[in-house]
């Protein structure tokens, strides 16, 4: 349990984060029941004050699995009740980039929806109830093999092995590469409005991007500010028929198109203005928003896979499947067999949800791609 405190809505509040911090306003400022504070601390920092597990009971397992999100999650919950000794590693919190979404509409069973932070929780507690262990804030920096058994290192110089490795390690948010976007992260640019959309409350912000993220994300924020200005680069929204609908006559939402994003000014630390492009004219001007909000897709969290041996394709997504076998010749290591449905090009390797070539990035498909590949790596360990 906690206690979270709106400093702009709270003076007191803004007071005391001012107190703490020499005059600087900055967030999060964290005080514990015991007094301690951290202030911006790392994922590491903040996981081990908790008292949250980041060390495994042991170095060897029958399968270590990559990412704690719906995909992970889901498989861990289905491997444990197969018999199979599983450990999952997380870089940050439980449920991935469903932990953020403030709602999910479209997820089985759920018939009035649910909260994401709820819904990651619920996954957790479920795979928890059936012996999985879970590392958080601990980051997989590469993978490779020794005497048989795929091994993983993690950020704090640890190594554990196992029979076989499922990769569930998500995407992030793309983010533009324009000039001062780097330098206004978290000071009036932001990628999660679920997280910062409270900050702008009743002021105007603008959001960037054409797709559901996008359009979702601006339905969101209307919640808490005063108007949105969808910045599309194209001529139309590619977002679903409802939410396409949903956007276009909101009477907060104005929708801007062939717009791009051309640079980001500061003043005082804070945003003061955005430069926005007309790609038909070539004219550009300013806008004044409080806050930019950037939805323009997703990248792999794959980083981690250089010199694996693990195939990409050309945007780092894993590839797997039949999609490894060309003109009937297959991967090194398959010499008697193709690649399973989520095998990748090293044999007892695996990969579910969104870091994976081809697959939808829906929550349900996740956690569907999640127990078909549990399933899938238990017949892999019946034949090791």
């Amino acid at each position: 349990p906690y206690n979270w405190v709106d400093i702009e809505q709270d003076r007191a509040g803004e007071a005391y984060v001012l107190l703490k911090n020499h005059g600087k306003r900055i967030i999060p400022t964290i005080e514990f029941a015991d007094g301690s504070i951290l202030v911006e601390p790392s994922n590491a920092e903040l996981a081990a004050k908790l008292g949250l597990k980041m060390t495994a009971e042991r170095s060897h397992y029958d399968l270590v699995i990559v990412g704690g999100g719906p995909a992970g999650l889901t498989a861990a919950l289905y491997a444990a009740r197969e018999g199979i000794d599983a450990l999952v590693i997380e870089r940050t919190a439980v449920g991935g980039q469903a932990a953020t979404t403030q709602w999910l509409d479209n997820v089985p069973g759920f018939a009035d929806g649910i909260n994401g932070a709820e819904f990651s929780g619920q996954l957790w507690r479920q795979a928890e109830r059936f012996g999985v262990e879970l590392l958080q804030a601990q980051e997989v920096i590469r993978i490779h093999g020794h005497d048989n058994y795929h091994c993983v290192d993690t950020s704090d110089g640890s190594e554990y092995s196992a029979h076989a490795l499922l990769l569930a390690s998500g995407s992030h948010y793309r983010r533009l590469g324009i000039p001062g976007e780097e330098s206004h992260i978290g000071a009036g640019v932001h990628f999660c409005a679920t997280c910062d959309g409270p900050f702008y409350r009743d002021q105007s912000v603008a959001v960037v991007g054409g797709g559901n993220s996008a359009a979702e994300e601006s339905l969101l924020l209307v919640r808490y500010v005063e108007h949105v200005t969808l910045l599309v680069r194209g001529d139309q929204l590619r977002a679903s028929q409802v939410l396409q609908e949903k956007v276009l006559n909101h009477p907060q939402i104005d929708v801007r198109f062939h717009t791009e994003v051309a640079g980001f000014y500061g003043k005082g630390g804070k945003l003061a203005s955005v430069t926005v492009k007309d790609n038909r004219s070539g004219s550009t001007g300013e806008i004044q928003p409080a806050g930019v909000f950037v939805f323009i897709g997703q990248d792999p969290n794959t980083g981690f896979l250089s010199g694996s041996g693990v195939q990409l394709d050309r945007w780092g997504y894993v590839v797997t499947g039949h999609a490894l076998v060309h003109g009937g010749e297959r991967p090194p290591g398959y010499e008697v067999r193709d690649p399973t449905f989520l095998e990748t090009s090293v044999p007892g390797v695996f990969a579910a949800g969104d870091v994976r070539a081809g697959s939808t990035k829906q929550v349900a498909s996740a956690a569907g791609e999640g127990a078909t590949v549990a399933l899938l790596i238990r017949e892999h360990l019946r034949r090791v």
